[in-house]
């Protein structure tokens, strides 16, 4: 199933980013570090929507394409709750790809750390109860 390998890439790209991550040093990241832990941000976000779609596909939304209605759908699945939180990963997904300063981007990282890495592990953690069910039909 194409849900499940893409899946598999959300997971390793979450392991990265996990890798990129430490809290107590993030005030003394140098611009190349922080940079790379947005970057790992950026594929593992553009994963985690992406894995969402194709899983709404396999259930049967064939028209449900894009990030807005998949991450709406998502919400009402329960595959996601913070709705504030994934609006605002969104946003900073969005000003990553069009902007770059170095305040914009201490804030970003900040966000990464302390929300968007506890939002897309929550996902994780929906996504593979989802894949246990599905091995056990």
């Amino acid at each position: 199933m194409r849900w499940i390998q893409r899946f598999n890439n959300y997971r390793n790209a979450l392991a990265k980013l996990k890798e990129a991550i430490s809290d107590e040093r993030l005030s003394v990241y140098s611009d190349l570090e922080r940079e790379g832990m947005i970057q790992r941000f950026e594929y593992t976000y553009e994963l985690s929507w992406k894995t969402l779609q194709d899983l709404h596909e396999h259930k049967g939304y064939l028209d449900i394409k894009g990030p807005n209605p998949t991450l709406e759908q998502a919400l009402k699945d329960g595959y996601i709750t913070d709705e504030k939180g994934w609006r605002k990963m969104k946003k900073s997904r969005e000003l990553t790809s069009h902007t770059y300063d170095s305040d914009t981007a201490q804030a970003i990282a900040q966000d990464i750390v302390t929300m968007f890495l506890g939002l897309l592990l929550a996902l994780e953690e929906k996504l593979l109860l989802e894949w246990m069910k599905s091995k056990q039909v």
